[in-house]
């Protein structure tokens, strides 16, 4: 038999610090989960722009048209519209024309959906055609990011960004829309 003290916890002690560590992981949990969605959302919109892009240059190797040369009065079903080059050149799961009055709303097969007015026109640098690129598709949150408290324009920061993002789509441009989008865009985290 052992003579002197023991070197062990008691009871009481390990359940303390186990209920230390439980109310730590408590206060820290939300902000961590919070902070993962935010990066998924920031790697999803970065995505979403490189994809467009690469669609409308796409269009250019294939069918020598870029979104200025776009039919001004074009609809989705001729072969020089917006609407054309996303169809064409992209994995369209879903086109729904009704879910926002007067929009084409796209819904892509990674889930991914891009929505601009049906009144198409010529993309240019002086005017561009505005769309929303949702990262997520329906799934909620379905909030248009925006800038952090007490931060706007140049100095805009945006530490937790959300699933909408608006857009611009010129020439052979497809570029961040709003001071948020392109703080998400450029700044980074």
């Amino acid at each position: 038999m052992f003579k002197g003290s023991k070197n062990a916890f008691t009871l009481a002690e390990v359940l303390i610090t186990l209920g230390i560590i439980g109310v730590v992981a408590a206060m820290t949990m939300p902000t961590l989960l919070n902070s993962t969605q935010g990066a998924q959302y920031r790697a999803a919109y970065k995505k979403g722009l490189s994809v467009l892009s690469q669609a409308v240059v796409m269009n250019i190797a294939l069918d020598d048209f870029d979104l200025s040369q776009a039919d001004a009065t074009s609809q989705a079903t001729t072969d020089k519209s917006l609407s054309a080059i996303i169809i064409n050149r992209m994995n369209v799961a879903k086109k729904d024309t009704t879910s926002f009055s007067g929009n084409y709303t796209f819904y892509f097969n990674d889930g991914m959906s891009v929505s601009f007015a049906t009144g198409e026109k010529q993309c240019t640098a002086a005017a561009p055609c505005k769309a929303l690129l949702d990262v997520n598709g329906e799934k909620n949150p379905n909030t248009i990011v925006s800038c952090d408290a007490n931060t706007n324009g140049d100095s805009c920061k945006v530490t937790s960004p959300t699933d909408r993002f608006p857009i611009k789509l010129y020439d052979q441009t497809v570029a961040p829309n709003s001071h948020a989008a392109r703080a998400v865009m450029y700044k980074g985290k």
